[in-house]
């Protein structure tokens, strides 16, 4: 059963992720936590005068993530079976507001980060920015993602398979849901970052265009090692200056057979407060490329 507001009917299975904003919480306390082993705690930093400000003001009062002041559409949360994972795995669907179910609309697919799940999209306020790309003159799309698990986006040895999911069982579920599959591009951060890279790599023509955000990348990763087959895709790429994956990111993009539509750096970490600023330009980037 669907219900709308991002919440979600599940069957009992042990496997599928069920408490996400719980464990949201319990990773916040364990970063609380880990800032006190360091010898700083949340009430005392602000009196260690040695501490540069934006040190202080990340640990006592880190800024909000921009969210735009935007209507939300149509959004769902469900459970799906998914053959290649073996399990059932939350859904996520959002169309742009005045767009109803989004019926006909092309898709961008959703890969989450290895902190994420769909059940955090509503929360991250990606139904506004949807709306908010497409009120800014984008073509209209609907967003949809699945949780693809939280070690990565590749094969397991135990035959979890997340990138077969997406490659080989989302577009028969959007075309299920009354969404035009056959005109589809790729969206993703960190963890999923590196996986929509992959995918695009691994099967040319999947998508209409790919826009990753701060990939999870290493130095001679299979991403860089095969950016030859990137030939030819639309391709964004957003990372921040003071992002760890930075340095890989150019080394991506140097490897590249051609440049990428949108290369673009700028002072910010590997956060969603960084993404969230980027986030109108990327959808409007690939929004782009899905046209009839």
């Amino acid at each position: 059963m669907v219900q709308s507001d991002g919440k979600s009917s599940r069957r009992d299975n042990p496997s599928v992720y069920t408490q996400p904003m719980a464990e949201s919480v319990t990773r916040r306390r364990l970063l609380i936590g880990g800032a006190a082993v360091a010898g700083v705690t949340i009430g005392a930093a602000a009196s260690w005068p040695f501490l540069p400000d934006r040190i202080k003001n990340v640990i006592v009062d880190p800024p909000p993530a921009f969210i735009p002041d935007a209507e939300v559409g149509q959004v769902t949360l469900e459970s799906v079976y998914s053959e290649s994972r073996g399990m059932d795995v939350d859904l996520f669907t959002a169309a742009p507001a005045g767009y109803g179910s989004g019926k006909g609309l092309p898709v961008v697919v959703v890969c989450h980060g290895a902190t994420a799940t769909p059940a955090d999209y509503k929360p991250f306020g990606l139904p506004q920015f949807l709306t908010a790309a497409v009120d800014a003159g984008a073509e209209p799309f609907v967003l949809a993602g699945a949780y693809g698990s939280a070690l990565s986006w590749e094969p397991q040895p135990s035959g979890d398979d997340p990138r077969a999911m997406v490659l080989d069982e989302m577009p028969e579920w959007l075309d299920e849901r009354g969404f035009d599959a056959s005109r589809r591009a790729l969206w993703g951060w960190s963890m999923g970052g590196r996986g929509i890279l992959r995918m695009a790599e691994l099967e040319p023509g999947w998508a209409r265009a790919v826009a990753a955000f701060a990939p999870a990348i290493s130095s001679g990763d299979d991403v860089i090692t095969n950016a030859d087959a990137l030939e030819g895709t639309p391709l964004g790429l957003w990372v921040g200056t003071d992002d760890s994956f930075y340095e890989p990111v150019q080394e991506l993009v140097a490897a590249l057979p051609e440049e990428p539509e949108i290369n673009s750096s700028g002072p910010g970490g590997h956060t969603r407060i960084y993404w969230n600023e980027q986030t109108i330009e990327a959808f409007t980037f690939l929004a782009s490329h899905l046209g009839k």
